[in-house]
């Protein structure tokens, strides 16, 4: 890629390889600045295409209309509730006890 956007200088680099904790000795100084460059390079061209579009109008959109109505429904009736388990008492179902020893 051809460098005719903004190179970064000297000290900026030096902060970019504290925050990556790089050592300026571990790596070739010259390659590592032609490359930032070149990712510089790239959010230049980025930056010149439009973004002004709203990202959230890619998903559909939910109207309230097309939502259930909120009306109440009547529920079960407790002597309905009582027959479903012969083991219903004082408003509450006997289960099996799970823990205890070996759990």
């Amino acid at each position: 890629m051809a460098t005719q956007h903004k190179q970064i200088d000297q000290q900026t680099l030096e902060n970019l390889l504290y925050l990556s904790r790089l050592s300026p000795s571990a790596t070739d100084m010259a390659t590592l600045k032609r490359q930032v460059d070149d990712i510089v390079g790239y959010f230049d061209i980025l930056s010149k295409y439009d973004d002004s579009e709203n990202p959230y109008d890619a998903y559909p959109r939910t109207e309230a209309d097309k939502l259930r109505d909120d009306t109440i429904e009547g529920g079960l009736e407790m002597t309905d509730v009582k027959k479903v388990s012969k083991d219903f008492m004082d408003g509450y179902f006997q289960v099996p006890k799970v823990l205890g020893e070996g759990a």
